[in-house]
């Protein structure tokens, strides 16, 4: 079942892979390209699941911005922080750079971050000697895979 909505991921697929495409880069284990620009998938969400269950963290309808989402938040980035089985790295950012993820409502900032992290751990596995940067090496060639799940 495709996506379309809330988000499009769907068609952020479809914009976005040609163009990717195009422009040349390495999808490790999918398609050859410059391996000096190496594209990813990350989903922040899923990793977000391991570590707080079915709570969640963010809604962009200010009316549901509530205190538990921003609890469900500092316990995300409190994992960041000092690590997680999930995701087996150590966050370090200044206490202003904290409070700006934690009051993110939106949970934009904390994605991002949840991103990086998770595109961190790939480069890791790669530096350890990993070409598939941490992806199994019989993943589906149509469907690929998302770092780190």
């Amino acid at each position: 079942i495709l996506k379309w909505v809330n988000p499009p991921v769907t068609f952020m697929m479809h914009v976005g892979v040609p163009l990717l495409l195009q422009a040349g880069v390495h999808f490790p284990g999918l398609h050859d390209g410059d391996t000096q620009r190496v594209a990813l998938e990350t989903y922040p969400g899923m990793w977000a699941k391991r570590v707080l269950q079915r709570e969640s963290y963010k809604n962009d309808n200010p009316a549901k911005q509530t205190q538990a989402r921003w609890l469900a938040r500092k316990n995300l980035l409190h994992a960041l922080v000092w690590g997680h089985d999930a995701l087996p790295m150590r966050l370090q950012l200044s206490s202003a750079m904290a409070d700006t993820l934690v009051d993110d409502a939106s949970g934009d900032s904390l994605d991002a971050v949840i991103c990086m992290m998770q595109a961190a751990w790939a480069h890791q596995q790669f530096l350890s000697g990993d070409p598939l940067y941490g992806l199994p090496p019989n993943m589906d060639r149509l469907e690929g895979w998302i770092v780190n799940a």
